[in-house]
């Protein structure tokens, strides 16, 4: 028996069902070793030498492992095909005693039956200088995460964090919300002529492009009303016809950040739902008979690159399904830029004979979309390009000038799978975009120069110019994209953190800061803009990637960065300066003392404490119990852990009561087992369910329909 240890349990099914009866399949769910969570785990005195242990909650695994690696044959560590897999699989080696120069790694980009044999075929030695990278990344997120957040939480308030990635993208939205707030808008104004050359019914629309022959910059109404005498008094002729025929080239198949960005746009997902369901694809959903199946190729890439195989396949399914005139003339190949690793191709369908129409009655509806927009992506990039007879007319009335462009498809090319009029849309600036526009469709009667014109009307209209716009989950991912900020794999993790924490707020598909995002960016700009910058955070993510590439020494890059760090650390905690909020004074007086109580921020918000501390201690919560203890009859209240997490807790947590649930406890028992019930609202809908997990009694409230074990 051969051992296959792989991360996502999602995914066992579909490999196991792959390799036979040989092979057995184990899962990770993730790393099984890190740095510990309650120490820095860093000896930055010892080379910066990193204190692995294992995961709280993954010696059970380890065991596993341990012992089917005792009957095992053969052991292959086929984790995922990235820095971090590669890292997984090294810290194995160190759990299981495996050699990392043996052949013990496997990797394959979709997880498809050719793909998993092959892969089996081709076992080699673990890349360190993949793994010196990942460590690189993590040590140096540990030294900011925990050097910094003490700093944070002394100058503003408990319980808040700082990261290398996490603060430049709440930078970023904060100072994009600054830009908003301090926007004065000009006034300008635009000029649309309706036309005509014999009859009414050809009248079109033409724009005021032009003035002299440089760009119109009308800024108020008295402008406007000159010009419009002018025009009526003046004669429209038409100076110029340009015919030609124009081709419009498919965009390249999806990378991570592509994908998140249309999906949310397209699909109005949220970046944490595109993510699920993307891993979901990957990993392998359940088609009737056949079992597991995966649909898609791995889903964290920065490329777009495509192999030679999935371009003959798009090549035989094009031409089968729609004819060769639907085929480029040389394959489509896109550009990969020169900030991407690589490593992997563009996410596509594993095959396409797997039509989204295929598979839909066994898909989640929000899975079947997402397969259907990645399916119809790939597909229409190996397609022919679109062809369009263009027109664009050029009417001039004295020095003004008015332009109308029309253009009429010839052949559709990749547009038969996949349109591209929403995101060449979405791409315009925001001032640009009215309700109403869609000058590709104007039909333009038959003109020749010289001709003179008619006017139906003038339409003037005032305007102003806009702030810029609030990010949104796309948005921010392609500015963090843009400029250089993390990788694929961060930046849902990133975006959902910042929400978690209650940093940043969604006003609709809008990300708003937080008064709190305020305090902790201004700080961090004043003590350690050389730091949490776009720049440097780009400039490191380089470093990581020389790592990776070229093999430089991961100690040494951190050596150079540490220096400068502890010397920034130390000059913020030596200042003095305060973010804090004062204490807020209140009429409540303390039943201790009699003097008066104030309203502080402490690690769960606010609360009531004496003003004659440190004479008087007393403290009262200023939340409102949400249930009663099941165990010792006190307050419970919601709490929220370090992910941002909603939890219950106890009062009197945790001297006298040590009570926690992730649900809400209730008043009710259970009636199979006499133990506590809990409530959660459920799709909309409130249960009850018994706290002892060895009963599952469950009882949906609403209709008072009791549900299983217990019933």
């Amino acid at each position: 028996m051969n051992l296959v240890v792989i991360e996502g349990a999602g995914k066992k099914d579909t490999i196991s069902k792959y390799l036979g009866k040989d092979y057995e399949v184990i899962a990770t769910k993730g790393h099984i070793r890190d740095l510990p969570v309650k120490s820095l785990g860093v000896n930055v005195n010892d080379n910066f030498r990193p204190q692995y242990e294992i995961m709280s909650d993954k010696h059970n695994v380890a065991r596993e492992l341990r012992a089917k690696q005792a009957k095992a044959d053969r052991v292959y560590l086929a984790t995922d095909p990235d820095r971090e897999g590669e890292a997984i699989s090294w810290h194995l080696c160190h759990v299981l005693n495996l050699d990392p120069k043996d052949n013990v790694r496997i990797e394959f980009n979709e997880i498809s039956k050719n793909a998993v044999q092959e892969a089996l075929t081709k076992p080699r030695p673990i890349d360190l200088n993949l793994v010196d990278a990942q460590q690189a990344r993590r040590v140096v997120d540990r030294l900011v995460g925990y050097k910094l957040s003490p700093i944070l939480c002394k100058k503003i308030q408990p319980n808040l964090s700082a990261g290398r990635v996490q603060s430049v993208a709440l930078k970023l939205i904060v100072d994009r919300e600054k830009e908003i707030t301090s926007f004065k808008p000009e006034e300008y104004w635009t000029l649309n002529a309706i036309l005509y050359k014999a009859i009414e019914d050809d009248k079109f629309k033409t724009t005021l492009t032009k003035i002299n022959g440089k760009k119109p910059n009308i800024s108020n109404k008295e402008t406007m009303d000159e010009i419009l005498a002018k025009l009526k008094s003046g004669q429209f002729k038409v100076s110029s016809i340009k015919k030609a025929v124009s081709k419009v080239h498919p965009s390249a198949p999806y990378t991570t950040s592509s994908m998140q960005q249309e999906a949310t746009n397209k699909l109005n997902m949220t970046l944490k739902k595109v993510s699920s369901c993307a891993q979901e694809l990957y990993e392998g959903v359940n088609i009737g008979s056949e079992g597991k199946v995966a649909l898609i190729t791995y889903i964290r890439t920065d490329s777009v690159r495509v192999s030679p195989q999935a371009m003959a396949m798009a090549k035989d399914y094009i031409a089968g399904n729609f004819g060769n005139d639907y085929l480029p003339k040389t394959p489509n190949v896109y550009k990969v830029k020169k900030s991407a690793q690589d490593a992997h191709e563009a996410i596509r369908p594993i095959s396409l004979d797997r039509t989204p129409a295929s598979v839909k009655e066994y898909l989640s509806a929000d899975n079947y979309k997402l397969y259907e927009l990645i399916y119809n992506k790939f597909l229409a990039s190996q397609m022919a390009e679109a062809v369009y007879d263009t027109l664009t007319v050029e009417i001039d009335n004295d020095i003004y000038t008015f332009k109308a462009s029309g253009r009429t498809l010839i052949f559709d090319g990749f547009t038969k799978v996949y349109n591209l009029s929403e995101k060449k849309k979405s791409k315009k600036k925001a001032d640009e975009v009215e309700e109403d526009e869609d000058d590709e469709d104007i039909k333009i009667p038959r003109l020749e120069e010289g001709d003179v014109l008619n006017l139906s009307d003038l339409i003037p209209a005032q305007k102003f110019t806009k702030p810029p716009t609030r990010f949104t989950e796309a948005t921010i991912v392609k500015e963090m994209e843009d400029k250089g900020i993390g990788r694929p794999a961060t930046y849902t993790p990133t975006i959902v953190l910042l929400l978690n924490r209650q940093y940043v707020e969604k006003d609709g598909k809008y990300l708003i800061p937080t008064e709190l995002a305020f305090k902790i960016t201004d700080m961090l700009d004043k003590y350690f803009s050389s730091i949490i910058n776009v720049q440097f955070t780009a400039d490191m993510e380089n470093k990581l990637d020389e790592i990776a590439n070229d093999g430089i020494e991961w100690q040494a890059v951190i050596q150079k960065f540490y220096n400068f760090f502890v010397k920034t650390l130390e000059s913020a905690d030596k200042d003095s300066t305060t973010f804090r909020d004062p204490p807020k004074e209140t009429d409540i007086v303390c039943d201790k003392c009699g003097g008066k109580m104030l309203i502080r921020t402490g690690k769960f918000g606010e609360f009531l404490a004496c003003g004659n501390f440190p004479k008087c201690r007393n403290i009262k919560s200023m939340a409102k119990a949400v249930a009663t203890c099941p165990k010792c009859g006190g307050e419970v209240y919601d709490r929220k852990s370090k992910k941002g997490d909603t939890y219950y807790a106890c009062a009197n947590r945790p001297n006298q009561c040590d009570f926690w649930s992730w649900e809400k406890p209730s008043i009710d028992k259970c009636p199979s087992c006499g133990s506590y019930m809990t409530e959660k609202v459920v799709y909309g809908k409130l249960r009850q369910k018994c706290s002892n997990p060895q009963c599952n009694h469950t009882v949906n409230v609403e209709n008072n329909k009791p549900s299983g074990d217990g019933v």
